[in-house]
């Protein structure tokens, strides 16, 4: 099958979860927005096709499914890609996993946009460095002390007993993170081995290495939910 992509072009987003699992897996997709421009997901954003409806990118389409929300897409991905151990107790755990990783982001994201997503970083800049503090201070040690011990509980490398896209998707929150605030995963180093050494075998499979080199891979930038702003991110 050859998969359909929808998300906005010139950002990393949501997307580059699902992104990730279709470039590991080899997947035969294109990636529509990026052939066509954003113009392209309008028709179903506005309900011109039949079928699911979706709220906002990312959404997948495969065959005449049109599939939304990124932890939808993935639980979707998974058995058809062998991106998840098989049986329901895996396949629902990992799916609870992809969906606290979602809440991070969510929590990353509203560092630079606490008031409003339809206000400029510029005009909530107070907020958001009460906000950032709070994010650097506690809730990246508790999502993270959470996944490391995910890690340890499954086999000491993984998040469940073999290679799964929730392992791609914390190389992804890793990075993005290291991207946004450098410092502060600086302090959480020691706290992590096992997230590190995940990210780095991650980066290290041939198909997520030849894809991080590429023209596919947009860099990060302050468009995206992962932003640097040094603010937000002070050195002590």
């Amino acid at each position: 099958m050859r998969y359909e992509l929808y998300y906005w072009t010139g950002i990393q987003g949501r997307g580059e979860f699902v992104r990730l699992a279709l470039e590991d897996a080899g997947a035969d997709y294109i990636d529509v927005a990026r052939k066509r421009g954003d113009s392209a997901m309008m028709p179903f954003l506005r309900g011109k096709y039949d079928g699911a409806l979706p709220f906002a990118p990312p959404f997948l389409k495969a065959g005449k499914l049109v599939i939304a929300q990124t932890a939808t897409i993935l639980a979707y991905l998974g058995p058809h890609l062998g991106l998840v151990p098989g049986g329901q107790a895996a396949e629902i755990y990992a799916q609870q996993l992809q969906q606290t990783i979602a809440d991070i982001v969510v929590e990353a994201h509203d560092t630079h946009h606490p008031i409003s997503s339809s206000q400029y970083y510029e005009q909530q800049r107070a907020a958001a460095k009460k906000r950032a503090t709070f994010f650097r201070d506690e809730r990246i040690p508790k999502y993270l002390d959470y996944f490391e011990s995910v890690i340890e509980r499954g086999n000491g490398r993984q998040a469940l007993s073999r290679h799964s896209y929730v392992d791609l998707s914390l190389f992804q929150l890793i990075s993005g993170l290291d991207y946004a605030f450098p410092n502060a995963m600086r302090r959480m180093q020691k706290r992590i081995p096992r997230l590190r050494a995940l990210a780095e075998r991650i980066a290290e499979r041939p198909n997520i290495a030849a894809y991080l080199q590429s023209p596919r891979r947009i860099a990060f930038n302050e468009d995206g939910i992962f932003r640097h702003y040094p603010a937000l991110d002070p050195k002590n």
